[in-house]
């Protein structure tokens, strides 16, 4: 049985609700995985989401930033949220469809400044990448069906950024960052779907600044971009996958994020 899975950062449910209809006539995924929801649970519009079909939902979130969320129009299963580095900020929810476990992530941007020692936010992410690596490593094995999906805040190619020497140096593209985020991966080696459909000499990217001309409004034009927002899938799964889809599109729907939908389809 097929299963189409799309993570969106959308950075305010609320504010995107009117793009759901425009994401679900394009991709109708069963699973949808949303990051910086920044609403709480009780004020989630659940209603309106059950208008589009989902109506088996996981929630994660939280009053202002941060929150993640799974909605489903197939039920869910062993919801669970994890907290990571000491902190209850919402930032992973996971549950199981079609016997896949899904698990939901945003990781911390880390701010400014690529540096650990004199940047706590960054120390934190680094963290975070480092803890969530060792979790998953200790808790399911290469061979369990898992997929895991959402803005990882990290471009790791060096096609996965506009200018790989200029972002070298910024934060999503440091070398540091990579390493945590290959450890990650290597946890169970964990497959990049998206470079199974797009060559990794090919440029793709899922993020365009808000900065980039007036309003940002150029974001097409001037395409400085950079994938930030990932796929995975264990060997198992994505040994089935299908389809890979980065709706671009999706940056130009007014009022935008500066995040789009990634959709994936495994089975069927």
């Amino acid at each position: 049985m097929a299963l189409t899975v799309c993570t969106w950062n959308v950075n305010s449910i609320r504010l995107r609700m009117p793009h759901l209809d425009r994401l679900v006539e394009a991709v109708a995924p069963d699973v949808l995985c949303l990051q910086e929801t920044k609403v709480r649970d009780e004020l989630f519009p659940l209603l309106e989401l059950a208008g589009h079909g989902y109506t088996h939902t996981a929630l994660h979130g939280m009053k202002g930033y941060n929150g993640v969320a799974i909605l489903s129009r197939k039920p869910l299963e062993d919801v669970r949220t994890q907290g990571w580095c000491g902190r209850e900020d919402c930032r992973h929810v996971s549950a199981r469809v079609d016997g896949v476990e899904i698990h939901n992530l945003y990781v911390p941007a880390g701010g400014d400044l690529p540096d650990a020692e004199k940047n706590p936010k960054f120390a934190h992410k680094l963290q975070f990448l480092d803890d969530l690596g060792d979790w998953f490593a200790g808790t399911y094995g290469t061979r369990d069906p898992l997929i895991l999906v959402g803005d990882l805040n990290v471009a790791p190619l060096e096609t996965d950024v506009w200018d790989h020497k200029r972002l070298s140096r910024v934060i999503t593209h440091t070398p540091i960052e990579i390493a945590r985020l290959n450890r990650l991966q290597s946890s169970l080696r964990w497959v990049d779907v998206a470079r199974r459909f797009v060559p990794p000499d090919e440029f793709l990217f899922t993020w365009w600044s808000y900065r980039q001309g007036p309003d940002g409004a150029d974001w097409q034009r001037v395409n400085r971009g950079r994938r930030l927002d990932h796929i995975w899938a264990t060997a198992p799964v994505a040994d089935t996958a299908t389809r890979f889809e980065v709706l671009a599109e999706a940056r130009a729907w007014l009022p935008p994020s500066d995040h789009v939908p990634v959709v994936a389809t495994f089975g069927g």
